[in-house]
């Protein structure tokens, strides 16, 4: 496992969240990928029902105008899954006014037989409060 691969994936992943890249954005997510967010009451149990929500999202409007990571993390479980933890400050778009959100994120990804890291599942949760 190479930490500066999946490094690079999540870099790309995020790149492409920040600019409001939606199909390189769910390209990093492998079909059966699954999807928790503090901001959605279920479970998503696939790429394509996160791809579902985020259509309506941006037919309410929705729009990401910036991303930012920091604090990153790479954990490496054997040769093939990696576990990228990192603190993410998105600015958005909604329903025509602009809001800056503060969250936590971990990222699992799994290497392909290629060598190319895809994500596999993701939770986004608001980061603590800090003093």
């Amino acid at each position: 496992m190479s930490v500066a691969d999946v490094l690079e994936a999540a870099r790309a992943l995020v790149a492409a969240f920040g600019r409001h890249d939606t199909d390189a954005y769910f390209d990093a997510f492998a079909p059966e990928a699954t999807f928790l967010f503090h901001t959605h009451g279920t479970p998503l149990r696939s790429r394509l029902a996160y791809r579902d929500l985020w259509t309506s999202w941006e037919s309410e409007g929705f729009h990401v105008l910036s991303c930012r990571s920091s604090d990153q993390h790479v954990q490496g479980l054997g040769d093939d899954t990696a576990v990228f933890t990192h603190r993410v400050e998105t600015v958005v778009r909604a329903g025509g006014a602009e809001e800056t959100l503060d969250e936590r994120e971990t990222i699992v990804f799994r290497r392909l037989p290629d060598g190319r890291w895809v994500a596999v599942h993701e939770h986004l949760s608001p980061a603590p409060n800090t003093p």
